[in-house]
């Protein structure tokens, strides 16, 4: 359960930091205070952890891909961030 918690914390700092370009800055998600109007709305998309490895991994549409720019643990802990977060409420 804390590698759970951990991998939360790091795909959440990777969401807003560590990602260039910033994940915030394209996406809305409520847990990260984002309200980017360029990428989808991931409160609403609700994604699986999945579905978000693979757009950060390869890049969609307009997305650059990330696959290259953060390691196999980032990536791994943002689509976790992301598909659990997504469509919450609470922070």
């Amino acid at each position: 359960m804390a590698q759970e918690g951990e991998s939360f914390a790091i795909g959440k700092e990777v969401f807003l930091e560590r990602s260039v370009p910033q994940c915030a800055i394209c996406h809305s998600l409520a847990d990260a205070d984002a309200t980017g109007e360029i990428g989808p709305n991931l409160d609403e998309l609700r994604p699986s952890e999945e579905q978000v490895r693979t757009a950060v991994t390869q890049g969609v549409d307009v997305m650059p891909s990330y696959g290259d720019l953060l390691t196999e643990e980032e990536i791994a802990a943002v689509a976790h961030y992301v598909a659990t977060s997504a469509g919450k409420s609470g922070k």
